[in-house]
């Protein structure tokens, strides 16, 4: 059986106050609790700033991890009370947490006892530690999504699509990323509107600026790959 693993490391965490640190890891928690009632994700946050998922139903991986991206992207942190020298900080904002996912078979799987052992884990967490910024002095940032297997032609299917998305979800404001991770989590706009408190109409019109249309179908085109 193959699944969806996720490893992802928070951007410039070590850049925040221990205040937002605090408030990002609280988040985590709530995070994985939602993940796991709509998807039966068992997710764990290690040293505060580093999630590890298992997509148990391998091909719902990219809606997870894009789950995951705008719910992080959305979290209140204000960049106006840094200096505005630490451009670290707005990294944070403009890409929230850089993600990778790992699809293959896992060898010891067991949530009770917090296993999560063999390929799909080794290469969602191989991927994201070639790629970590820790202690650079002026940081870079290309990419945040990854994918990794050991096919080689899924790779090259799915990398040119992570990057797009990227670019995407990069542009989007925090309230366009909390109407994404509302609608990524299976809600409908109405549902939607009353638990932001706003329109319906403002709902459409988010979905619309974040490009929703073009993330369903990337989503879409994942499970149809991965299923077959």
């Amino acid at each position: 059986m193959k699944y969806s693993v996720i490893s992802g490391d928070i951007i410039s965490s070590t850049s925040l106050t221990g205040e937002d640190r605090k408030l990002v890891e609280e988040k985590l928690k709530n995070l994985l609790k939602d993940l796991e009632e709509e998807f039966n994700v068992y997710g764990r946050i290690i040293k505060g700033d580093y999630i590890e998922c298992v997509v148990p139903n391998a091909s719902e991986g990219l809606q997870v991890a894009l789950a995951i991206k705008s719910f992080v992207k959305a979290i209140p942190i204000e960049v106006k009370t840094y200096k505005t020298s630490d451009s670290r900080v707005k990294q944070f904002k403009i890409h929230g947490i850089r993600l990778a996912i790992g699809y293959g078979e896992l060898s010891r799987y067991s949530p009770k006892d917090g296993i999560i052992d063999g390929d799909a884990i080794y290469l969602s967490g191989r991927e994201i530690s070639g790629e970590t910024t820790y202690n650079k002095e002026r940081i870079v940032i290309k990419n945040t999504l990854f994918f990794a297997s050991k096919d080689e032609s899924l790779n090259k299917n799915f990398q040119p699509l992570l990057a797009l998305l990227d670019v995407l979800i990069s542009k989007a404001t925090s309230r366009q990323c909390e109407v994404l991770y509302l609608k990524l989590m299976n809600n409908q706009e109405d549902e939607i509107a009353k638990r932001l408190g706003i329109g319906q109409s403002a709902v459409n019109q988010h979905s619309t600026s974040v490009g929703w249309n073009a993330i369903e179908e990337a989503v879409n085109y994942y499970k149809m790959i991965v299923t077959n």
